[in-house]
């Protein structure tokens, strides 16, 4: 699973960001719910890119048009993804892991062929009928959103510190040896050696703490806003070392490259400590979704 997409799977498995669970959902005698990827504008990219793109369950697309924006959608099944089926699914890893996959598949693909708002996991509606309202009650914020968006997109900067790693770096080399040293005993030695070990990680930690501000100046000039999300921990982080920063920039898309060259080779030379930088992505951390969805 990549940064970006562990990073969805912690939305929906942490209360950071509570889940877009379907709310007031009622018996209607559908078998099936409308399940929300993304909102755009009418007649851009969107409605040539839903044919070509399979949702959850192997759904087909379609766009869901009400006035000036539209909605990318699939049916899923309505028990399913009910308020109690989506618990259940939220309880398995390995159903969480491929909800969120294939969304952030979907959102993607549609991003690279015109502005979107990515909406959170598991945001599901009655049916299109409610989608439709959806749009229309929020069509204002949603133009607005989309007007800020334009143009940009998500570039996210994690820093670890990993006192491993500074501990594996070779010490510089003495002068020689001191004729006069006494000589150190066992006891003595391992103290010291627990001593050095405890000076490393502080070390680490305090380094990654200040390349982490290092970023953020760098930067400030390349990006037009910044989130700071919770560091990963456990499954979630990548790679060795514990995660201390967790960022997201909002970047115009002309001056990506810039932002790559920015970061380049911040970390080389810093021992246990390293600078991953990922995406573009949809602008997740930068769109407002619904506050509630509606099945009434």
């Amino acid at each position: 699973m990549n940064s970006h997409l562990q990073g969805e799977a912690e939305t929906a498995a942490a209360p950071r960001q509570p889940l877009r669970l379907p709310t007031g959902q009622r018996e209607s005698g559908s078998l099936w719910s409308s399940y929300v990827y993304a909102i755009g504008r009418a007649g851009t990219g969107l409605d040539p890119a839903a044919p070509r793109l399979t949702g959850l369950r192997d759904g087909r697309l379609r766009t869901v048009t009400a006035g000036p924006l539209a909605a990318l959608v699939s049916s899923v099944p309505a028990d399913a993804f009910s308020t109690e089926g989506m618990k259940a699914q939220l309880e398995n890893l390995t159903e969480l892991e491929e909800i969120a996959r294939t969304h952030h598949t979907v959102v993607e693909a549609a991003h690279t062929g015109t502005t979107v708002l990515p909406m959170r996991l598991a945001t599901v509606y009655l049916d299109d009928d409610r989608v439709r309202s959806m749009l229309q009650e929020r069509g204002a914020e949603f133009d607005a959103l989309l007007s800020r968006l334009e143009g940009h997109a998500e570039l996210g900067v994690k820093v670890y510190a990993d006192p491993r790693a500074a501990a594996a770096e070779p010490p510089p080399a003495p002068d020689g040896p001191d004729p006069a040293a006494s000589p150190v005993s066992p006891g003595r030695a391992y103290l010291q050696q627990r001593r050095a070990q405890r000076r490393t990680q502080r070390d680490a930690f305090r380094a990654a703490g200040a390349l982490a501000d290092d970023v953020r100046v760098r930067v400030a000039a390349l990006a037009r806003d910044r989130v700071a999300h919770r560091p990963q921990q456990g499954e979630l982080a990548s790679g060795a070392g514990e995660n201390i920063a967790n960022e997201a920039y909002l970047v115009p898309t002309d001056r990506i490259r810039e932002f790559h060259r920015a970061l380049t080779g911040l970390a080389d030379g810093v021992p246990g400590v390293r600078v991953e930088v990922t995406g573009p992505w949809a602008p997740y951390s930068f769109a407002t979704p619904p506050a509630e969805s509606r099945s009434a």
